[in-house]
């Protein structure tokens, strides 16, 4: 299970969470995340250990704009020459 695309598979009242506490965990573990409301609004997510981890080994890379301006290059004064025509030549060859 993929829990950054996915929804809870289960949602527990939170009163029925603390009574069946190791029935939440076997859940977490078996079928994917388990969320827990509080007076019926959304409060937690019991997750696996397995799912916690792909979560936090994912947070942990950097995004593009991060790795973009980590690069050696940053600040580099390239001029690249490019023709100005709206057209050019090409050679098919078969």
């Amino acid at each position: 299970m993929n829990p950054s695309t996915s929804h809870p598979s289960s949602t527990w009242q939170l009163q029925d969470a603390k009574a069946q506490f190791s029935a939440v965990v076997r859940q977490a573990e078996t079928s994917g995340p388990q969320l827990i409301s509080v007076r019926g609004k959304p409060a937690v997510v019991v997750l696996s250990n397995a799912d916690y981890r792909r979560l936090q080994a994912r947070s942990n890379k950097p995004g593009f704009t991060q790795l973009m301006r980590s690069s050696p290059l940053v600040g580099l004064d390239l001029t690249v020459d490019r023709s100005q025509d709206l057209t050019r030549q090409i050679t098919l060859e078969k």
